[in-house]
């Protein structure tokens, strides 16, 4: 089957997404997930002006030389833009196959390895009640696995709790947090005490450190978590520099998971290989798609790693949809992220996966089971939009 057409859209139902929908000669469509939050127009440019053309007339069922022809063709190789480009044109092209073959795509993945996909809510507050609160309603929902976030005190704003500083929420320039570790530091043990003294040892415990310590800083948290046995500490640390978390993990057993920020499986080199992580933590939207998402797995399977693939509200039901189908069919599954979407983003995107139970199930449908509303779309144009920017108490720029 010769591609017809590739077209790209920008929407923004309550947050922006970049989605490529290509064509067959036989009519038969695929969409893909090229979100890239806060760079949004610069992946719609690429698909637009670069990438679109070049798939006009190629084989669709031709998925693997096709994600080389895009990856080593352009010379220039990896970047979140390439590659978030490169993953919408891959998944595409494999809900195509899967539709083609009338299967649902994880059955083309090797079939199911489990029941469910189990997946983790995000329950955060202002201070320890209000999270309390959070986790209890996150429970009644049906979730069984709880990320834990906090407001520090002294703090006006942090990642992950409800406030201005919540991603995609923002005006068309970034908010700036102010931040400080070492409050940090003394607040958190305490949160995840009183959690697990309200909810017990059983229930799965995470939390994400947004790389904003320092090794050593990273480490010691590690080490003061590991009584209230959490199922992983998330980019406590920046991790370009993979040696740094040797550090890390020579002073505490609390599981970690890294690569959110990740945009290929060279950038876990000696992670993996020297066994410095649990989970890999990339979205398959910006990895380079199922195909290098599959492959990244693979290698960590190798390593003794699980998957924990990114799943934030800023990767579309489109993206989402293939990681479930991703989670259901690899074996080393270790847990899924789930941020719910917005109804108004569900006007637009209209998914088939199923949550239930703290579990998500993929679709039965053939292909990714993923429907793309083009007019719905319309009604929801692009509006410029950025992550925080972090700043220590003294004005320097910070991680975030």
């Amino acid at each position: 089957m010769k591609i017809t057409a590739a077209d790209v859209f920008v929407t923004s139902p309550g947050r922006n997404f970049v989605t490529l929908r290509i064509t067959t000669e036989d009519g038969v469509t695929g969409l893909g997930d090229a979100t890239l939050n806060g760079r949004e127009m610069a992946v719609e440019a690429y698909l637009r002006s670069h990438v679109a053309p070049l798939l006009i007339g190629r084989d669709a069922g031709r998925i693997e030389d096709t994600w080389q022809y895009l990856y080593r063709g352009a010379y220039w190789r990896r970047g979140p833009v390439t590659m978030a480009a490169v993953a919408a044109v891959d998944t595409a092209l494999w809900d195509i196959k899967a539709k083609t073959a009338g299967l649902p795509l994880y059955q083309l993945l090797g079939g199911a390895s489990r029941t469910g996909a189990l997946t983790y809510g995000h329950a955060s507050g202002r201070d320890i009640p209000e999270i309390l609160d959070s986790v209890r309603a996150h429970l009644e929902e049906g979730f069984r696995a709880i990320r834990v976030q906090s407001g520090i005190p002294g703090l006006e704003a942090v990642y992950g709790v409800e406030g201005p500083s919540e991603p995609g929420e923002g005006p068309a320039r970034p908010f700036e947090e102010v931040w400080d570790t070492r409050a940090y530091l003394r607040h958190i043990p305490r949160v995840f005490e009183a959690v697990r003294e309200e909810f017990g040892p059983e229930l799965p415990l995470l939390h994400d450190g947004h790389h904003r310590m320092t090794p050593v800083q990273a480490a010691r948290l590690g080490k003061d978590l590991e009584p209230y046995d959490l199922f992983w500490l998330e980019d406590a640390t920046p991790a370009e520099d993979p040696t740094v978390l040797r550090l890390v993990r020579q002073h505490t057993t609390t599981p970690l998971a890294i690569g959110e920020v990740f945009n290929s499986l060279h950038d876990y080199g000696p992670l993996l290989s020297d066994r410095l992580i649990d989970y890999v933590r990339s979205a398959v939207t910006h990895i380079g798609g199922v195909t290098a998402m599959r492959k990244l797995l693979d290698l960590a399977a190798v390593h003794g790693a699980k998957s924990g693939i990114h799943g934030p509200a800023d990767i579309s039901p489109v993206g989402m949809a293939a990681a479930v189908h991703l989670d259901i069919a690899v074996h080393n599954f270790g847990i899924q992220e789930y941020a719910r979407h917005s109804a108004r983003t569900l006007e637009v995107f209209r998914p088939s996966y199923r949550f239930a139970e703290g579990m998500l199930h993929p679709s039965e449908q053939p292909g990714l089971g993923v429907e793309f509303d083009e007019q719905a779309a319309a009604r929801f144009p692009y509006e410029p939009s950025y992550l925080p920017v972090n700043r220590l108490t003294d004005g320097t720029v910070h991680d975030w």
